[in-house]
């Protein structure tokens, strides 16, 4: 199944700058693990935004449930998932 996925990023402005850091690497490599393994096909940045648009091709709504609630960044997320269904008048 694919979703479209809206995330906003909102790291609390007093947050220690090593803590920082340190989640931030750990959203990188777990977010490149999921492109290679062809969970996360598309990945785009908002520009002008701590933001992203992505493409998720995962089994069923638990699996992008548990993709999403892994990100290091979560809890400091707002996410708008968007279900994408194939339109009759693709070629």
């Amino acid at each position: 199944m694919l979703y479209h996925v809206r995330m906003d990023v909102r790291l609390p402005a007093d947050l220690d700058a090593a803590t920082r850091a340190e989640i931030v690497a750990r959203e990188k490599a777990y977010s490149q693990k999921l492109q290679r393994d062809g969970k996360w096909p598309q990945l785009w940045r908002i520009a002008g935004e701590y933001a992203n648009f992505s493409i998720l091709d995962v089994a069923d709504h638990d699996e992008l449930h548990a993709l999403l609630s892994g990100l290091p960044l979560f809890p400091y997320m707002d996410i708008e998932v968007t279900p994408l269904a194939a339109h009759p008048s693709k070629i």
